[in-house]
């Protein structure tokens, strides 16, 4: 191969790569609700990104995220599986299988880590700023509404 064909591929391969650098990026970062939130107690700030077709919403920080009785990070404590209750709570996945489900709007499971239950779902983007979570057991719901930390 001749030098000015290799430095050609070399170049369309350089190019390629950063193209699908970028594009990556812009799909994790495509969803309106993208970025970090703040629940609505102020005790957690979760990182919401776009995972393939679906939402990923991770504990990002905690306010208290040691704890007092053993003077280490926050667990999941309350998880059912004893395999999964010794694992650290920064970096918990609350958000399953959330699609869309309309404008503005996102359905599936949430993992609620007071409790070590999983429950189906909703999001609502309720403007720029404020993101409706709900969760329900059968007909019963509940909510909150979050804050989103920084501009998007």
């Amino acid at each position: 191969m001749n030098s000015t064909l290799k430095v050609v591929c070399s170049l369309a391969l350089l190019v390629s790569a950063a193209f699908v650098s970028v594009a990556a990026h812009a799909a994790s970062e495509g969803s309106p609700v993208a970025g970090l939130w703040l629940t609505e107690k102020g005790d957690a700030r979760i990182q919401v990104s776009q995972c393939g077709n679906a939402l990923c919403g991770k504990v990002a920080w905690l306010r208290d995220a040691i704890d007092p009785a053993t003077g280490r990070p926050q667990t999941d404590s309350k998880n059912p599986n004893a395999s999964l209750a010794a694992r650290p709570m920064v970096g918990i996945q609350l958000f399953l299988g959330m699609k869309p489900a309309g404008p503005g709007r996102w359905a599936g499971h949430i993992y609620n880590a007071d409790d070590g239950g999983v429950y189906e779902g909703k999001l609502s983007l309720m403007g720029p700023g404020a993101l409706r979570v709900e969760g329900c057991l059968g007909a019963l719901c509940g909510g909150e509404t979050w804050t989103r930390v920084g501009k998007r």
